[in-house]
């Protein structure tokens, strides 16, 4: 289990990639298995927080 340092720390990186990647359009450009494995991420995260 993350402590409550390691998930803000970890939302403020997502924030901060899903910004990025907005402004490059990175998550276009990734390779399938990697944009495959962000999508399940989210997905985890969903279902923590619902």
């Amino acid at each position: 289990m993350a402590t409550a340092k390691q998930r803000s720390a970890a939302r403020r990186n997502i924030e901060k990639a899903a910004n990025a990647a907005r402004r490059k359009r990175t998550i276009a450009r990734l390779p399938e298995k990697t944009r495959r494995a962000l999508g399940k991420e989210g997905a985890k995260a969903r279902r923590r927080a619902a």
